[in-house]
């Protein structure tokens, strides 16, 4: 027990009472349509609108995690289960991140017919919105 403490690095302490807290976690969601400023994705429940959350897109090789604003959610087709539609906006991307969606933007737009779908995640409420 002796050598747990020393990779630690700093002493722990008993909390008192009850302390509270919450995890996030990546959803799959499918990515429409993309574009510089946004995406359009589909999710099995619903984003509120105006909310932030973090996106993990899977773009090709890469993937970048970037956050957005919800412009806009609504259901949409109808399948097995419930699928929601929603816009967002991408809110200060790193300049990585903006490489990435950029060089994946030209390369769907050069490409001829449209090669579908993405994948990508979504973090549920970064800012509890």
């Amino acid at each position: 027990m002796s050598g747990h403490s020393d990779k630690r690095g700093r002493e722990r302490v008993k909390a008192r009472g009850h302390l509270h807290g919450e995890v996030m976690v990546f959803h799959p969601m499918t990515i429409v349509d993309i574009s510089h400023g946004g995406a359009q994705v589909e999710t099995p429940f619903p984003l509120q609108l105006d909310s932030l959350h973090q996106f993990r897109l899977t773009l090709g090789d890469l993937s970048v995690v970037v956050r957005g604003r919800i412009a806009y959610c609504r259901v949409g087709e109808l399948r097995d289960v419930a699928v929601f539609r929603s816009g967002l906006e991408f809110v200060e991307p790193s300049d990585h991140a903006l490489q990435a969606i950029s060089s994946f933007v030209e390369a769907l737009s050069a490409a001829k017919p449209s090669t579908g779908v993405v994948d990508g995640e979504v973090l549920n409420d970064t800012d509890g919105a």
